[in-house]
Order: C-alpha cells, then structure tokens, then sequence
C-alpha cells in the first residue's frame, strides 16, 4: 500500500527539488558561465517507462508537464508534449534493447540530450535565445549532461529498485 503512493510522491519531490539544484547554476569555471540544468523528473519518468509501466509514465509526463509548464516557463504545452513524447519513444526503444542499469543510464542521458536539444531549437526558433550551437554545446549541453549522469550515477539504482518493488507489488 506505501509503495502505490512512492512513485507519485518522488515524482513530486523531485519537481520541487529541480529549481533548488538550479539556483547552483550558471557555475564558472576556468574563466566561462556554465549553466547546469537539473532534468531529474524527467529521468526518473523515464525510468517509470522502462522499468515500470509506459503508460503509467505517459500520464505522469502529461501531468508534470504541465506543471513544469506552468509555474516554470508560461509557454503551456511545451513539457507537456515532449516528456509524453520521449517517454513514449524510449519504452519502444527499449523493446528492442537490453534493459540493464547502464544501458537505460545511456539511454537517458541520450534523451536528456534530446530534450536539450529540442528545448533550444525550440526558443532558438522563437527568438528567445540567440546563443550559437557551439556556445549551447560548450556551455549548457555538455555540463549539463554531465551533471545529470553523475545525479543518476548515485540514484539510479534506487529509482529502479522502487519501481522493480512496485512492479511487484501490483502483481
């Protein structure tokens, strides 16, 4: 019975917790602003959709997106399009692939990457950035993956742990 209100709970927690994480952010370092970029809820929705239930990870997308949408950018529709999308693609995906802890750690920081990417293309379009590619890869791309794998080299062996148990707890 705990374990049926865990997984709405850290997916809460965690939208609450992104914006602390990035108040860290930009950080510089050797003389350039880099800028950090939590993506935590949208790792572990993409742990749900792996380990868990991919259905269950496209109605939780829709509704953290929305949200994320709301309180964060006031573009509404945005998140809540593309965290249903990505966790969509990634439980085809891995149909085909295995699912250790590290194939899915690659995969989702390749779909980090993804997000990324459409998230400037996307403000890139609309003029609401006018940073270069490069300056976006150096600066915000790259340190920003790298501080989502170290947050999923710590953690996620424990979101697949909790959703490994409530997996087996509604079977």
């Amino acid at each position: 019975m705990f374990v049926r209100f865990l997984l709405p709970f850290i997916g809460a927690v965690l939208f609450l917790i992104e914006p602390v994480f990035a108040l860290f952010s930009p950080v510089e370092l050797f003389g350039n602003m880099i800028y950090l970029v939590p993506r935590f809820l949208f790792m572990y929705l993409l742990f749900l959709a792996v380990y868990y239930n991919w259905k269950y990870a496209v109605i939780s997308g829709i509704v953290f997106g929305l949200l994320y949408d709301v309180f964060y950018i006031d573009i509404i529709g945005l998140y809540a399009v593309l965290y249903p999308l990505l966790c969509l693609s990634i439980s085809w995906i891995i149909k085909w692939i295995q699912q250790s802890l590290l194939v899915v750690t690659l995969l989702t920081i390749l779909f980090v990457a993804v997000l990324e990417f459409i998230m400037y293309e996307f403000f890139f379009i609309i003029s609401f950035t006018s940073m270069p590619i490069d300056v976006f890869l150096y600066t915000r791309l790259i340190p920003t993956l790298l501080a989502n794998l170290l947050f999923l080299v710590m953690l996620g062996w424990a979101f697949k742990y909790l959703i490994k148990t409530r997996f087996l707890q509604r079977v």
